[in-house]
């Protein structure tokens, strides 16, 4: 049984693409479209040169072209701040008297104990303040 050179680069495509989704790496899916674009080649009758070669200059061509805006596109991405970082740069309203020694705030729906950053500071209940740092349960406010 002879298979034909189109069914082999399809074959390697997929094979391409096997690692493409068990290691995310999108270097592989690249190579799999540079197998596919090798394929269409070998379906049009070309020799086995020009498909190694449409193979290598689909694949370089992706790899140069894609990868860079894909990591442009990640790092361009802004940080998701979760838990305690989420806070941080937030107001809240002074529940008790709030200085150098503690006090309580209302922060994001829940009461918390606090501290000034500046030790002379004080505030009194129903003022605005900014939380700039969460020291353990204690959020430090100004």
């Amino acid at each position: 049984m002879d298979i034909d050179a189109w069914v082999w680069w399809l074959i390697g495509a997929v094979g391409l693409g096997i690692p493409l989704v068990l290691t995310a790496m999108p270097e592989f899916g690249m190579f799999s479209v540079g197998a596919v674009a090798g394929a269409v080649t070998a379906a049009l009758g070309f020799g086995v040169v020009t498909q190694v070669l449409v193979f290598v200059v689909v694949s370089v061509a992706l790899i140069a072209v894609v990868r860079p805006i894909a990591v442009r596109h990640r790092d361009g991405r802004p940080e998701l701040a979760t838990g305690i970082d989420a806070l941080k740069g937030r107001q809240a309203v002074v529940l008790e008297r709030v200085d150098g020694s503690g006090g309580r705030i209302k922060l994001a729906g829940e009461v918390w104990s606090a501290r000034t950053l500046d030790t002379g500071q004080t505030f009194e209940p129903g003022e605005q303040v900014d939380v700039v740092d969460i020291d353990g349960a204690t959020a430090v406010v100004m």
